[in-house]
């Protein structure tokens, strides 16, 4: 029985106020409608980024369904959809790629107009309402994606078609993480062989950029954590060493200006501390360094340092999403997927079912996952 055109009922994870747990209840997914498409949800993965939300980090109104990296089949496509169709496995965009805006238009940008990564997010669809009601209330959407749901409802910008045989509960990865930390190496850096880099924060996206250095060729790859559990798999995907600051009395940009001389090449900030930013900085060559900020900023917070870090020649930069184009990457790295250019299986260290959403939560709060699969 068809349930295109119908309000569907099912299960979702809803965030009713901050520093809560999520609450699994039943709701109510309105059908898409113009140029948007409604999707079930397969497999989501639990992101940092999520948790912003629930410590306050990240501003986001509330109640809101929260949830960005996941995969998932095309339910049914309101009106003047052209480019998916019911069966369809997708994976949601974050950022979003209308083809039209500036940023889209440029070969540098890939940050989509249409995104909803402001410091003053809405939380609803273009049109300014939203799809999700639950106990007569309506759920704000979360970065036009909110995949912590059975079913969910994107624009048709937000969504790529990718290959149907594609394991849905590995490529959910795509939708950020992986693409996230694998494209600010390669994208955003442009890290060429024989470099040398330094990644700060080893969690999913942290080790993605460290698969990401060994991709381009670097010759020292060093990662610094303050949890040493994290050294093995590190050393596993590519670190060359690794350095945890606790060990150090001196601050780690001095330790790593020691270690190679004058600086490295690349360092990545994939924490969002602002103290780690100005690190990452520091510790990249004084002249041609460049340092790329992949972690998301906290809210509200302002960074201060000394102008002749930049002075002296150093690049500072940010990545969104990699710096990838969106709609056109990710079919692209889920096909490399298929062919073996990288894995996703070492990121991934729990998979759960989807009623376990706090258990999971849990386990990347207090260190112990690197990236947990919900698969409803």
């Amino acid at each position: 029985m068809s349930t295109a055109g119908k309000v569907i009922k099912c299960k979702a994870a809803v965030l009713w106020e901050a520093n809560k747990p999520f609450s699994l209840e039943e709701v109510e997914v309105a059908p898409p409608k113009a140029h948007e498409v409604r999707i079930k949800i397969v497999a989501t993965g639990i992101c940092r980024s999520d948790d912003h939300v629930v410590t306050g980090a990240l501003a986001m109104p509330f109640p809101v369904i929260l949830g960005h990296e996941a995969a998932g089949v095309v339910e049914s496509v309101g009106e003047k959809v052209t480019l998916l169709k019911p069966g369809d496995a997708v994976i949601p965009l974050f950022v979003p790629q209308c083809g039209e805006c500036r940023s889209c238009l440029s070969t540098k940008g890939n940050l989509c107009i249409k995104n909803d990564l402001s410091s003053s997010p809405t939380g609803l669809m273009a049109d300014g309402t939203t799809r999700f009601t639950c106990k007569g209330k309506a759920i704000h959407h979360f970065i036009g994606t909110s995949t912590f749901t059975e079913y969910t409802v994107v624009h048709e910008t937000a969504a790529a078609k990718i290959d149907s045989a594609a394991p849905l509960e590995k490529v959910c990865l795509i939708g950020c993480g992986f693409s996230t930390g694998y494209g600010a190496v390669l994208q955003t850096a442009k890290v060429e062989p024989g470099s040398t880099c330094a990644v700060f924060g080893l969690g999913g996206v942290g080790l993605s950029v460290v698969m990401g250095c060994k991709a381009a060729g670097a010759s020292r790859i060093i990662a610094i954590d303050i949890n040493k559990d994290k050294f093995a798999k590190a050393k596993e995907l590519g670190a060359t060493e690794c350095v945890n600051p606790k060990d150090f009395k001196k601050p780690i940009h001095e330790v790593l200006t020691e270690m190679t001389g004058k600086g490295v090449d690349y360092s990545f900030e994939v924490i969002g501390r602002i103290e780690t930013m100005t690190e990452a900085l520091a510790s990249c060559h004084y002249n041609y360094g460049v340092s790329v900020i992949v972690g998301v900023p906290p809210a509200a917070q302002k960074i201060s340092f000394d102008p002749m870090l930049i002075f002296s020649g150093r690049t500072w930069k940010g990545s969104v999403f990699g710096g990838w184009k969106s709609k056109d990457a990710v079919p692209k790295l889920v096909a490399d997927y298929m062919k073996k250019k990288f894995v996703l299986d070492p990121l991934i260290t729990h998979t759960l079912p989807f009623t376990k959403i706090n258990e999971g939560f849990d386990l990347l709060r207090t260190g112990k996952s690197i990236r947990t699969v919900l698969v409803l």
